[in-house]
């Protein structure tokens, strides 16, 4: 059986480790101390409900190239280190073609577990790619209850999947006790934030248009909490707002 491939913690999810109330997850399993992972796919190909950040990597020549949406505002993170990096690109890739195809809950949640690495201890749904469909995001909710021992956490455009659950306090962004779930502005099913109650993040260009906490490290997002603010970031479309923004923040 071909297994998925996690990808470790990058330089924002590793701050993670120091937050106090997250190390119950964190400790030693056996020998082997716990560690932070994601779990990673396509960027664009898996989002269908992406629309401001919508950019996707398309193969013109033999060469990798990146295209955005017709009403991107900023550039996704992930699609600009798909273009960069080979590795990268083909890992995420890698993961979408063993997932995709799947058609039942049960194959989607056995492929998962037996792929999770043993010292698992936090992990994100998804640093690249997003919920792709329903039968997908019911498999992850399944392997988050049966693993209790580990935190979840994710954002989320494709809100529609989420009508035949029931979160626990979706204002504070608790799906379950072991699973935090952000709702991310800026997507086609935005209209759906305040009926479902949610906690939600919203991007923005300067720490000065913010009106809420900004997250650098992944600590909102993984803990019980309201909702924030996200700084644009990474390569954007040239003479845009965002790439204007970007640049300031690097001066």
């Amino acid at each position: 059986m071909t297994m998925l491939k996690f990808s470790p913690e990058n330089a924002k999810t590793k701050k993670l480790r120091t937050i106090a109330e997250l190390q119950k997850y964190l400790g030693k399993v056996g020998r082997k101390q716990r560690k932070i992972y994601s779990l990673d796919l396509l960027a664009g190909y898996t989002c269908p409900g992406a629309k401001e950040c919508l950019s996707k990597v398309v193969i013109l020549d033999g060469k990798r190239k990146i295209k955005d949406g017709p009403d991107c505002k900023f550039r996704c993170y992930a699609a600009s280190g798909e273009v960069r990096l080979p590795a990268v690109y083909n890992l995420h890739k890698h993961n979408t073609d063993l997932l995709k195809p799947l058609r039942s809950e049960r194959k989607m949640v056995d492929l998962i577990e037996k792929s999770m690495p043993e010292d698992a201890g936090i992990l994100r749904w998804h640093s690249s790619g997003g919920f792709f469909n329903r039968t997908y995001f019911d498999a992850v909710a399944t392997v988050a209850r049966n693993h209790t021992d580990k935190l979840f956490y994710a954002y989320l455009k494709n809100l529609p999947v989420l009508l035949n659950h029931q979160m626990i306090d979706p204002s504070h962004g608790v799906f379950m006790d072991n699973f935090m779930l952000t709702a991310s502005r800026g997507g086609r099913y935005d209209h759906m934030i305040k009926p479902l109650k949610l906690r939600e993040v919203v991007v923005v260009n300067y720490d000065y248009e913010a009106t809420m906490d900004i997250d650098d490290n992944d600590s909102h997002a993984a803990t019980m909490g309201g909702s924030f603010n996200l700084l644009v970031h990474g390569s954007q479309p040239a003479g845009s707002d965002a790439a204007k923004a970007v640049a300031a923040q690097r001066r």
